[in-house]
């Protein structure tokens, strides 16, 4: 740092003074003197030493990945599927609801690849439903860290949370397993690694850190909530492992955000929380259902947190409550804002919907809600919703454009579990396989709004609107915001 002037001037007096006092000393060795006291020399820099041991210089994953990687598999899917040429194709109304199935028939075989994790000694494995799904005739191989092959069949997969559960058909082996740990117990900041076959490579190992956690934003589902992570995941990576540094599971990969195809740092895994649903379901032999909350949520915008005196953009508010749902009898009223579960943040209407999936039916939760600018505390006891009755629901079969789709009134139960209002129609609730309507492209949570401008009001208006011969069949079909006409030869 410069010396100010009167500083300056003290040392080069005391200097001085200091070289005319010297009888002992030597001019030179005056001079070295003073000029050691204007400018002294820096301090040394501390000693390196080698590590003492071995132990403290290597860190590595190694033990991480040697306890861990026998049980991430990868997962070969085959299918037979049957492919149709029109010249209307590249028309993006006709695409819209006949897809790619339409035309001249012709038979091929796809091929994908992905991963999985077993998580049971009898062979239960947790994979993607997009891994595994398609349509037509699918054989699906496992094959093992050991260059161990076996055949798997399907146990149970769920679009909305993109999880498929698998069982490797052997019952004469014990396969090495992970054991599924509490991803409530993730922290930012976390070291994870993810294990999987990226681009059909090979086992790959990368490591890094859990970037954030409850990423609702992304995904198609409302029952969708992620951890991100920075380990590399690429193609291929679908269905493999996140594990912490015991080894142990906190998610199943499943996307990543990339404009090249490739891995950028932004990765998503699905939480062991929630796998562990499904792994529990699956054993048992039964669906996982989730709860019925018998309200309607919506993400808090801006808009909403300014209209309501919010000091913070975050929560779901209740946007409607059934007169007889599980929401009602908790006390929640429209305008109430839910911001957390059992002491969990929730951020946005998806993660309220995770975190009572999470603790499932029969269970009693505390919801953290804001009404009227006041905080409180309610207890909500999670139900299933209640079953359609048997006029509610109907196969639909004839020869009419809705050929194998299965039809239900829009009761409370079935909008909040495909995620559409109540209104007035019919919605699609499944459609089989290479049927009709299949092939027209129908999709679950269609509403068939008219038929023949005729409106649909219930499955028996619908059934009997169908039963007519027709030459032409209109069909008006609301997705989401939009209305679509459908014509149809009869």
């Amino acid at each position: 740092m410069p010396l100010r002037t009167r500083e300056f001037a003290a040392l080069l007096g005391a200097g001085l003074l200091g070289i005319l006092a010297a009888t002992s000393l030597g001019r030179e060795e005056a001079r070295a003197q003073f000029l050691d006291n204007l400018f002294p020399k820096e301090t040394a820099p501390a000693t390196k030493e080698v590590p003492p041991s071995r132990e403290v210089a290597q860190y590595s994953f190694a033990p991480i990945v040697r306890k861990a990687a026998p049980a991430v598999v990868n997962v070969y899917v085959q299918r037979r599927v049957q492919t149709f040429s029109s010249p209307f194709a590249a028309d993006p109304f006709f695409r819209q609801f006949f897809g790619d199935a339409f035309g001249q028939p012709s038979e091929r075989i796809q091929s994908s690849l992905g991963s999985g994790v077993i998580v049971s000694p009898d062979g239960i494995v947790v994979t993607n439903t997009h891994v595994i799904r398609g349509r037509g005739e699918t054989e699906i191989r496992v094959a093992l860290a050991d260059k161990r092959e076996f055949d798997a069949k399907v146990l149970t997969q769920d679009d909305k949370t993109d999880i498929a559960i698998l069982k490797i058909e052997n019952g004469d082996h014990r396969f090495p397993t992970l054991e599924l740990e509490d991803s409530d117990t993730l922290e930012v900041g976390d070291m994870v690694l993810a294990i999987g076959n990226p681009f059909g490579v090979g086992q790959t190992v990368t490591s890094g850190i859990v970037s954030a956690l409850a990423r609702s934003e992304i995904g198609n589902s409302d029952a969708q909530v992620f951890i991100q992570t920075d380990a590399a995941i690429n193609p291929g990576n679908s269905g493999g492992a996140l594990i912490d540094m015991s080894g142990k599971l906190v998610g199943i990969n499943t996307m990543i955000f990339s404009q090249s195809g490739g891995s950028q740092g932004i990765g998503f895994a699905i939480p062991s929380n929630l796998v562990r649903l499904y792994v529990q379901g699956a054993a048992e032999g039964r669906k996982v259902e989730r709860p019925w909350l018998g309200a309607r949520l919506e993400t808090v915008t801006r808009e909403v947190a300014e209209g309501l005196g919010l000091d913070r953009i975050a929560g779901a508010v209740v946007a409607r409550v059934s007169d007889s749902g599980p929401a009602a009898r908790a006390g929640l009223t429209a305008g109430d804002v839910i911001v957390g579960v059992d002491g969990f943040e929730a951020a946005d209407a998806r993660a309220v919907q995770y975190r009572l999936t999470t603790r499932g039916i029969g269970s009693t939760v505390k919801i953290g809600v804001i009404r009227k600018g006041q905080p409180q505390t309610l207890e909500l006891t999670l139900a299933a919703a209640p079953q359609p009755g048997r006029d509610d629901v109907r196969n639909l079969a004839g020869q009419h454009p809705l050929d194998g789709a299965r039809v239900s009134n829009i009761l409370p139960g079935v909008a909040d579990e495909l995620g559409i209002d109540d209104a007035d129609g019919v919605v699609v609730v499944s459609v089989r396989r290479a049927s009709t309507a299949a092939r027209l492209g129908f999709q679950p949570g269609d509403i068939i709004v008219e038929i023949n401008q005729t409106k649909v009001a219930t499955v028996a208006d619908l059934d009997g609107l169908l039963g007519a011969r027709q030459r032409m069949w209109l069909v008006a079909v609301r997705r989401g915001d939009k209305v679509f006409n459908l014509q149809v030869p009869g």
